[in-house]
């Protein structure tokens, strides 16, 4: 891996917050100082960005932090002068305070890392412009990851939770106002990988700014071209190359 790779994954791990808090220190220290870590931890704050943005953030239940909370409290009444132990509860108690912070945002994380692999695994180089996507039904189920090279019109998919179906298929659709019907991108298979250029005769708004959709049909796909088992997934494709 070269020395730019790792700037790259660094920058990335950094954007993501899945760094322990001295090493997002330390990253942090050394983007004043160095515009190459600088720059690629911007550039990754903007393509995740706007994913983050799409995932609702999801609370904890009501009644788990008053619970942990009240027996946070017992455990330091039953401390007495016992400091070593009392030290190690407000340690507890200070991590708590992040873990609230941090539940909130877990989902959106998530799906952002599994858009970063994606796209990495999947870019090629030299690729002007890269789209993926997180097809799921919430934020706690991604499914699929589709990958799209614009110039070449060439979309991937990767299955990332989504379980074979037996005696059925998994149908990809592209949904847009200018479509009128949702059009059929094709079956995806059974592999881990599904690569199809499918997206020939499609203007780069119409990729760009619909919805992609995934339902379950009977083997082989739709029989009448267009959806007639459940959509269990949708996404939106979001650019992840400068």
């Amino acid at each position: 891996m070269s020395e730019a790779d790792d700037i790259d994954m660094l920058a990335a791990e950094y954007a993501l917050g899945t760094l322990p808090a001295g090493e997002r220190a330390a990253v942090a220290m050394r983007a004043r100082s160095e515009a190459a870590l600088a720059a690629a931890i911007e550039a990754w704050e903007r393509r995740l960005g706007p994913l983050a943005e799409t995932i609702a953030p999801r609370e904890a239940p009501s009644n788990l932090w008053p619970a942990i909370e009240a027996r946070l409290d017992a455990l330091t009444s039953d401390t007495g002068q016992n400091t070593s132990v009392a030290a190690k509860v407000i340690g507890i108690e200070r991590r708590l305070r992040r873990w609230r912070t941090a539940a909130i945002a877990a989902s959106a994380i998530a799906a952002s890392l599994a858009v970063f692999v994606g796209a990495r695994e999947f870019a090629s180089p030299g690729a002007d412009k890269m789209l993926v996507a997180v097809l799921q039904k919430d934020a706690q189920s991604p499914a699929f990851l589709v990958s799209v090279d614009l110039e070449r019109r060439q979309l991937t998919i990767r299955a990332v939770a989504a379980k074979p179906q037996p005696g059925k298929s998994y149908e990809l659709w592209l949904v847009h106002d200018e479509l009128k019907q949702p059009r059929s991108l094709g079956v995806i298979g059974d592999g881990p990988l599904t690569v199809a250029p499918t997206l020939a005769s499609y203007a780069p708004n119409v990729i760009e700014q619909g919805t992609l959709a995934v339902s379950l049909e009977p083997e082989g796909g739709s029989p009448t071209g267009a959806p007639t088992g459940p959509v269990l997934f949708t996404g939106k494709l979001i650019q992840t190359t400068q």
